[in-house]
């Protein structure tokens, strides 16, 4: 059964929405800083970090996307964006979702990319397994 994780644009979050093509430019910047890192370390770090290129199907490029595992310990993570009916505050909000058949790997490293992009967007992230972070700045 696929498991979502949600990273929730709230007031106080750095951005006011978010599109498919900024969630693509943020996990680019993330591939960049782990090469960075890597340079420094002399290691190809970028690799172990960021196992996956992105791809997407025809006919569903603004609708979601996916990162294609680059190796057996690695599969698939989809990527979304939308936005909550109006009654719900109408908040925007990146979709993550782990398939059927991911793996372990694939739920440890879309961990990881939500906590990042959640701290990056100041956001609230509820990750898979329904525990929320804020990193939002609440008052």
């Amino acid at each position: 059964m696929s498991q979502s994780a949600y990273i929730t644009l709230v007031q106080g979050s750095a951005a006011a929405e978010v599109t498919l093509d900024d969630v693509k430019d943020r996990l680019g910047r993330y591939r960049d800083q782990t090469e960075l890192t890597g340079r420094q370390l002399d290691w190809n770090y970028a690799e172990a970090a960021f196992p996956y290129s992105v791809e997407s199907k025809p006919g569903e490029e603004d609708r979601w996307f996916y990162l294609k595992g680059k190796t057996p310990a690695y599969r698939f993570i989809l990527f979304g964006t939308g936005a909550r009916p109006e009654n719900d505050g109408g908040a925007p909000f990146i979709q993550v979702v782990l398939p059927d058949g991911a793996t372990h790997g694939d739920k440890s490293k879309a961990n990881e990319l939500c906590k990042w992009l959640g701290k990056q967007l100041l956001a609230e992230v509820k990750l898979f397994n329904g525990r929320t972070i804020y990193y939002n700045p609440r008052k």
